[in-house]
C-alpha cells in the first residue's frame, strides 16, 4: 500500500513545483504560486518519509524541531532587504546538506559507475556552492569586504584548484575504494567556493547568488541519480534552470557577460571617482524647493533603488505618491531588472508598502516616456541610472542597458553623499545642470518631502 502511496505524492509534489515557478511570474498571482510550492515541498517530504530505507524517525524529528527553531525566527525577523543574504544561506545550507548525504552515502555503500560519478558530481557542486553561498552571504551583509579581491596569477590558481578537485572526483569514479582521496577532495571543494567568490565585487553578488542556486539545483539533481530518487531529479533540474535562466537574464539586463561577471573584478574603485569628487560641482536643494518642483509638475517617475531599501523608505514613498496623486499628478515607479540586490527586490518592497502594480514599470516600457516626464525623482540608484553606460565607450558599465532619466525636463536624486556606486565609477547625472542632488537618508528625505505637499496643500 505505501509503495503505491509515495509515487503518487511524487508526482504531486513535482506538479506543485512546476505550478509554483509558473505562477510566481506574475505579481498577482505569486501568493498562489509560493503557497502551492510549500503544499508541494509538504508532500514531498512525507512521501520522502514512507519510503521502506526510513526506520528510524527519531532523529528526524529531532532535525524537524531543531531546523524550524532556526527557520521560523528567520523569516519573520530578517528584513525585506535582508532577503538576498537570506537567500544565499539558505543556499548554503541546502547545498551542505546534499554534500554530507552524499559524502554519507560514498562511506556506507561505495558505490561504482554512474552512481559514484553522480555522488562525486553532487558533493564537488555542494561543498563548493556552501563555501561560496556563505563567503556571498558575508559580502552582501558586510561582514566581508564588498569590493573585488584580486592577485596576479588568481585565475591560474582557481583553475588549478577546481582542476585537483575535478581530477581526484574521476580517480573516485574509477576507483572508488581510495576512500582516502574523498577528504582531500572536500577539502578542495571548499577551499574552490571561497576562491570562487572573492574576485567578485558586491555588485555582481545577485548574479553569483542566482548561479549558486543553479549549482544546487544541480547538487540535487545529482542527488536524486545517486539515491535513485526521481522527485529529487526533478526539483533539482527545476532549481538548477531556473536559477541558470535568471542569472542569464541578469547577465543581459546588465549587457556583460558569465567570464566578466566571475572573472572581472567588476565594482573596484576606479581613481576618477575620487577626482570627481572635488573637480565638479553639484547642484543641491532642499526637501521644501523639492516638494515645490513635484507639486507643479503634471508628470513624475521614481526611480527606486539598493539605497530606498537599506532606508526602508517604501512606505513615506506611498505616502508621497498618494499626495502627489490627489494634487493630479501623474506618477509611475520605474523598475530596472537588476535594482536593489535581486531581480524583483524593488517589486517586492513597493508591493509591501502596497504601491498599486499598475503604477509599476519595467524599463523597456518607461525608458521612452523620460524625454516626456516633468521630474524624474531617483531614491538610492546609482549605476543603472548613469548616462555614462551610453556615453562613454570606455565605461566598466558601456553598454549596460540604463533606466533614461538624464532625458527628463528634472532630475532630482535623494542620496547621502556622492559616493560611487557598486561599479565604482562616478554618476555623471549627478553632475548635469538639470539634476539636484537632494543629500540625506531617503526615508528622512521623503518623509520631509510629505510634510511640505501637505504644508502646501493646507496653503491653497
Amino acid at each position: 500500500m505505501i509503495e503505491t502511496i509515495f509515487p503518487i505524492l511524487y508526482i504531486l509534489a513535482a506538479a506543485g513545483f512546476i505550478l509554483a515557478i509558473k505562477w510566481m511570474n506574475s505579481p498577482t498571482t505569486a501568493r498562489r504560486g509560493v503557497v502551492v510550492g510549500e503544499v508541494g515541498m509538504l508532500l514531498a517530504v512525507v512521501g520522502t518519509l514512507l519510503r521502506y530505507e526510513v526506520v528510524n524517525y527519531e532523529w528526524i524529528l529531532i532535525a524537524f524541531f531543531v531546523g524550524s527553531a532556526i527557520g521560523v525566527p528567520i523569516a519573520y525577523i530578517m528584513p525585506m532587504t535582508a532577503v538576498p543574504q537570506r537567500t544565499a544561506f539558505s543556499h548554503a545550507c541546502g547545498a551542505l546538506a546534499a554534500a554530507l548525504i552524499g559524502t554519507a552515502e560514498y562511506y556506507s555503500h561505495t558505490p561504482h559507475g554512474f552512481v559514484m560519478a553522480a555522488l562525486a558530481l553532487e558533493t564537488l557542486l555542494g561543498f563548493l556552492t556552501c563555501t561560496a553561498s556563505l563567503m556571498a552571504f558575508g559580502k552582501l551583509q558586510e561582514i566581508l569586504p564588498g569590493r573585488p579581491f584580486t592577485y596576479p596569477g588568481q585565475n591560474f590558481v582557481n583553475l588549478g584548484v577546481f582542476g585537483a578537485a575535478v581530477a581526484i572526483g574521476v580517480t573516485l569514479v574509477f576507483s572508488p575504494e581510495k576512500t582516502w582521496l574523498f577528504p582531500i577532495f572536500i577539502v578542495l571543494s571548499l577551499v574552490f567556493g571561497v576562491l570562487l567568490i572573492i574576485p567578485i565585487g558586491g555588485a555582481d553578488m545577485p548574479t553569483v547568488i542566482a548561479l549558486l542556486n543553479s549549482y544546487a539545483g544541480l547538487s540535487a539533481s545529482a542527488m536524486g541519480f545517486a539515491l535513485d530518487n526521481k522527485l529529487l531529479i526533478v526539483a533539482g533540474a527545476l532549481d538548477g534552470s531556473s536559477g541558470f535562466i535568471l542569472s542569464v537574464i541578469m547577465c543581459r539586463a546588465m549587457n556583460r557577460s558569465f567570464t566578466n561577471v566571475l572573472f572581472g573584478a567588476f565594482g573596484a574603485i576606479q581613481s576618477s571617482a575620487k577626482e570627481a569628487k572635488e573637480e565638479r560641482p553639484v547642484r543641491s536643494a532642499s526637501a521644501e524647493e523639492a516638494a515645490e518642483i513635484l507639486d507643479a509638475a503634471r508628470s513624475v517617475v521614481i526611480i527606486p533603488g539598493y539605497g530606498m531599501a537599506v532606508a526602508q523608505a517604501q512606505h513615506k514613498l506611498r505616502e508621497m505618491y498618494d499626495v502627489l496623486t490627489r494634487h493630479g499628478v501623474d506618477v509611475r515607479f520605474a523598475i530596472h531588472p537588476v535594482a536593489g540586490r535581486m531581480p524583483g527586490h524593488m517589486n517586492v518592497l513597493l508591493a509591501e508598502a502596497d504601491v498599486p502594480y499598475d503604477r509599476l514599470v519595467e524599463m523597456e516600457d518607461i525608458n521612452g516616456d523620460f524625454s516626456r516626464t516633468d521630474v524624474a525623482l531617483v531614491i538610492g540608484a546609482n549605476d543603472v541610472v548613469n548616462p555614462a553606460a551610453q556615453t562613454d565607450k570606455t565605461s566598466p558599465i558601456a553598454g549596460m542597458p540604463i533606466l533614461r532619466a538624464h532625458e527628463a525636463q528634472t532630475v532630482m536624486v535623494i542620496k547621502r553623499g556622492m559616493s560611487p556606486g557598486f561599479a565604482g565609477i562616478p554618476n555623471d547625472l549627478y553632475y548635469m545642470d538639470k539634476t539636484l542632488m537632494l543629500f540625506g537618508d531617503a526615508k528622512s528625505f521623503v518623509t520631509n518631502i510629505v510634510k511640505e505637499l501637505g504644508s502646501a496643500a493646507t496653503a491653497r
